[in-house]
């Protein structure tokens, strides 16, 4: 390499790159890392592309900032199973042959939300989208982890009930 093209990468970003490529040798094709590094997952069935996709559908679908892709990836995991691969793989196709329609590469390629919406929108009435979106509510939600996020404080039987716990104390009404 020549003197000049070594100017416009910093040393930090050389060891960055260094080290995202000695992982990724190391842990195979079927493995998705988080950009910060906080969490991975491992997939067995379907290929990480499709799940990748499924997580960004499923964060398309049900968006929220507060939210971290480790639980969407939890929502989405059940997928990864031999039963369902031929499945995904045909609504994966489904939903890129509609983001080409569109006028995009792919749906992971497609840069703003607003338009994976439109794209989600031409298949949403398909048995893959129903599927997935109704996976969701309960792959999603279910997980105790993120009920602090939207206020819930969980089932209120064993504590005695919301009469006497937050019945009427409804401040945003």
């Amino acid at each position: 390499m020549k003197q000049d093209q070594l100017k416009g990468i910093t040393r930090r970003a050389l060891l960055s790159r260094s080290i995202a490529t000695w992982a990724l040798a190391v842990s195979g094709a079927g493995f998705i890392a988080a950009p910060d590094a906080a969490w991975a997952l491992e997939v067995a069935v379907i290929t990480p592309e499709q799940m990748a996709t499924l997580m960004q559908m499923a964060r398309d679908i049900y968006p929220h900032d507060k939210v971290g892709d480790q639980y969407y990836a939890v929502a989405v995991k059940g997928y990864d199973a031999a039963d369902s691969k031929e499945m995904v793989a045909a609504g994966i196709d489904e939903l890129n042959a509609a983001a080409v329609a569109q006028g995009h590469a792919s749906y992971l390629a497609i840069g703003w939300e607003k338009d994976r919406v439109k794209v989600l929108q031409a298949i949403e009435k398909g048995v893959f989208f129903q599927k997935v979106r109704a996976g969701l509510v309960t792959g999603l939600y279910n997980q105790k982890e993120i009920w602090p996020i939207f206020g819930y404080e969980g089932e209120s039987f064993s504590k005695g009930g919301y009469i006497n716990r937050g019945f009427d104390d409804i401040a945003w009404l």
